[in-house]
This record gives structure tokens, sequence and C-alpha cells, in this order.
């Protein structure tokens, strides 16, 4: 098995994105997307999900941050699955639950080659929510969207209960990252690709 890294760079005339991963890592991560909140959530996702992250990016946030964390997310997805490789002797599946206070996030991961995303529960407004002055939060489904569809990988969050904007990310965003760890880790039991058609 060679190492399950990546890097991918991504340079348009709205943003200019570099990331960089490693899948079997410790989750050590050097975040830098120059939207706080979001640099929050993205070091939550390497910590929790055991992957080495690297994320530097500049973009127009004095328009908005959108291009900027959505070019990131593609970023993301492309480099989670240029590491995937061939997925040879990948669990696959992974799902976690996890609180954060009153929030609880339920993130159900399968990489199927088949990219898609049901995202339901957040409370009604949560959408319209500025989160840290720049992160609204109807962009919390639009970085999963991206990811799954750039990953080639099916993609289920489900928020079950939060109150706190701030929370109901963060749960998210932690829930999705134990179930990908859970989703790429290698499981010494399979044998080629864990799929009946061979191929992911």
């Amino acid at each position: 098995m060679g190492t399950r890294t990546a890097r991918i760079t991504r340079t348009t005339s709205e943003s200019d994105v570099v990331v960089e991963l490693n899948l079997d890592g410790t989750g050590r991560t050097d975040i830098s997307t120059s939207v706080p909140f979001y640099d929050h959530m993205l070091t939550a996702l390497g910590k929790h999900s055991l992957i080495d992250l690297t994320v530097h990016a500049t973009g127009d946030t004095h328009i908005d941050a959108h291009h900027t964390v959505e070019d990131v997310a593609i970023c993301l997805g492309e480099a989670l699955r240029e590491a995937l490789g061939d997925k040879k002797g990948i669990s696959r599946f992974g799902d976690a639950m996890v609180p954060l206070d009153e929030a609880l996030a339920l993130a159900v991961v399968d990489v199927s080659g088949r990219p898609y995303l049901v995202h339901s529960g957040e409370p009604a407004g949560q959408e319209y929510h500025l989160i840290g002055g720049h992160f609204t939060g109807s962009l919390t489904r639009h970085v999963f969207e991206s990811i799954a569809h750039h990953a080639a990988i099916c993609l289920h969050v489900k928020v079950l209960a939060g109150r706190d904007p701030h929370h109901i990310v963060e749960a998210q965003f932690k829930a999705l990252a134990r179930a990908l760890r859970a989703a790429v880790a290698l499981d010494p039991r399979v044998e080629g690709v864990p799929s009946t058609k061979g191929a992911l």
C-alpha cells in the first residue's frame, strides 16, 4: 500500500487554494482560509478524522466568503478522491453521531464512487445566521455538497438537535470527521475493493 496523500491547487479570478492531506495521519492541521469560522471547522475536521490537513486559501472575501469557502471544499473533495486511489482495503462505510452541548448531529459516509448528499434537520432560519462575521449558515450544506460531489462519496448528514448556530455547524463537521475516519480506514481483512462489483 502506497502513501495515501494528495495535493490539490486551484486558482481562479475569485480564489487561490492549496490543499494537502494524508489519510493515514494523526490529525495535524495547518489551516488558513481568511474565513476564521471556516478555519475552526476545518481544524476540527482534520483533528477528529485523523487526516493530516493543510489548507491555505485567499480569495475575494471582501465581496463574500462564498467563493473561497466553496473552492476550498471543491479542493478537499478532489484531494480525498485522489488520496483514496484504487480504494483497495478500505472499510468504505462510516457513521458517527456527535454531540456538542445541546446540538447533536449524525453523519454517514459511503465511499461509493457515486456522489450524493442528503442534508436535513437544521432548524428554521439556520441558513441565515452569520457566524463569526463571515460564515453564513447556508454554507454548511454547500461545503458538504461540494466535498461529496468532488470526492465521489455518498454523504448523509442530519441534525438531530440544536439551538446555537455555532454548535449546530460544529457538530456536523465533527460528525463528518468521525464518519470519514471510519470509512477511509484500512481494514486488514478486506481483500481488494469492498464491493461486489469489484470497483468503487
